[in-house]
This record gives C-alpha cells, structure tokens and sequence, in this order.
C-alpha cells in the first residue's frame, strides 16, 4: 500500500492561510475559545489519502488485544493510538455547520481540520474519503485537540440549539493541548437488508483505513503498538446495525495486523451489541472457511438489516 497523497503543514501557517469558515455561531464560540488571538499552534500536521486496498484473499488475522470501554473517546499524546473520524464522503464537509455528530464534533474540538478541507480545496486536491464508488481513507497525524465538548449536554441536534452561555460552560479548553491521530473513513448509508456487494464495501473501508494506519505507525514510531480506538460506526444518523459493524470492524483490525482496538460503546447498553457482534464473529471463526470470500457469504447469510436513523 501507497498512500494516493502526502502532505504537510505547519498548524500556524494553515490557520492563516486557510482559516476554517464557520457558518454557525455556536461553532465560531467553540473555535474563539479554543484558539484565542494569543493561541500558539505547534508541531507538523501531516495528512495522507489511501486507495482502496484489495482484501486478503485467506482468513489470517492476528492477535489482535480487543476490548469495549464504556463512555466516548480517550484522547492524549500516545503514539500509535489512532481515532476513527466518522466521515462523510466529502471529508470535514459540515464542520462549520450546525450539526454535531461524531465527525463534526472531532472538527470541533481538533480546529485545525476544518482548515485542512480548506486547504486541500484551493490547492483543487480531492478532500474526500471516496471516490468513483470506492473507498479512500484519509489518514491526519499529529493535529492538535485543543478543547474537550462536553457531549452529555452539547451532542448532535442539542448543540445548535444551546445558548452561549451553555457552550461556554461545556466547552473546556485544553492547556496545552494534545495532539491527536485520526482515520477518516466514511460511513456507510443503506437500508432493508444487507447484501453482500455492502458488506464488502464496509469491511473494504474499513480494513484500508486500519491498514493504512499500521503502516504509517510502523514508519513514524518504529516498535510501538499500534491501536484503533472506534465505535459504532455510522450506527447513529445513518441507522447501520450495531452487530453487523462490530463485526466487521473487528474483523478488519485482525485482517489488518492491528495490536490493538478498543471499542467505545458511549452507553453502557452499546456493551451488549458490542458482545453481541463479538461473539457472533468468534462463532463463525470457530469454522474454517476455504477463503475470505466464502467466510464473508457467511456472515451475509445471517441477514443482518439496517436500522433507523437517531436523528443527530
């Protein structure tokens, strides 16, 4: 695997250049707090976009350590330790709007991935997470999380309507901030039944992004373990089933040589999809299939549906 682009930026000198464009004052609010006028923006962003990668054609996954957390995600400096972004297809596309799902509050509380799109679009590179109906990850290294939303009280339909006196309140700045490692892959729409060309479509996404990532953790920080922290994946606005995505995404981090992933169910009832999808994968590991393909008609053949939309 190559990444189809590789770029990097000064995080002072992005900002400047390609200021993000807020169209929402509770995202202007977010952003005047977490980069005042005196702000100091350190470090090298760097940014690549990957071609889909072809599947194994074999079933041979590694030892991957799997765990479920409870609650939202742990961010730090910890190297190797990689977040997936719920992308759309047009990467960072609605951060300056209203809205505040999983994608657009990571564009919240990490400012500088607005001005990425930003800059990608005047220098007319493709910002986006797939293209001619295939996946293409983007991977972003080193951007800094300069504040934590407290998504309890500002979460997904709530935050546009709160008032400036509530943003504030749930809005803590980070000093200093943290830098954080993302995998953007874009979530998938459907609904009825599941078929087989969309299960493949998902673990395909899924298994390039958590690929990608090992690769760049091995360059960047020889001899560390690599870890993906994610979670349902577009199971929220997009009503993907729970199970099914579970699945799939453990399946591609084993498929991937990942060391680690961790999965956030957010509420304690996500821990029983969780286990669900875990151990239905398990069941169908304990069978020996000829090949990749013949497992995944497998899981096919469970009949998974898709869900309804929550609304964020």
């Amino acid at each position: 695997m190559r990444p189809l682009l590789r770029r990097e930026f000064r995080p002072s000198a992005l900002l400047s250049l390609h200021p993000p464009q807020l169209r929402h004052p509770n995202k202007q609010l977010v952003w005047d707090l977490a980069c005042p006028p005196d702000a100091v923006h350190g470090g090298t962003i760097e940014l690549t976009r990957w071609a889909a990668a072809p599947l194994p054609e074999r079933v041979a996954l590694a030892p991957t350590d799997i765990a479920a957390v409870p609650g939202v995600y742990d961010y730090g400096d910890d190297a190797g330790v990689w977040h997936v972004n719920f992308a759309d297809p047009e990467l960072f596309v609605a951060y300056g709007s209203r809205l505040l799902a999983q994608d657009e509050l990571q564009c919240a509380e990490h400012p500088a991935l607005g001005s990425l799109r930003e800059a990608l679009l005047a220098e007319k590179l493709p910002a986006r997470t797939e293209e001619d109906g295939a996946p293409t990850p983007v991977l972003v290294a080193g951007v800094e999380r300069r504040c934590a939303l407290d998504t309890r009280v500002l979460y997904g339909n709530r935050f546009a309507a709160a008032s400036p006196s509530i943003v504030r309140e749930h809005t803590r700045v980070l000093a200093p901030p943290t830098r954080s490692n993302l995998v953007a892959i874009a979530a998938p729409v459907g609904s009825g039944p599941y078929d087989r060309r969309q299960i493949d479509r998902i673990l395909t996404t899924a298994y390039t992004g958590f690929a990608a990532a090992a690769l760049e953790s091995r360059r960047r920080w020889p001899g560390v373990a690599v870890e993906i922290r994610t979670g349902f994946w577009g199971c929220g606005a997009f009503g993907g089933n729970r199970e099914l995505m579970t699945m799939l995404q453990l399946l591609a981090a084993r498929l991937a040589g990942v060391d680690r992933l961790r999965f956030y169910t957010v509420e304690l009832p996500g821990l029983k999809d969780f286990a669900a999808g875990r151990d239905t994968l398990a069941a169908l590991l304990a069978t020996p299939s000829p090949s990749l393909d013949a497992f995944l008609g497998r899981i096919a053949d469970l009949d998974y549906s898709w869900g309804v939309s929550n609304g964020t």
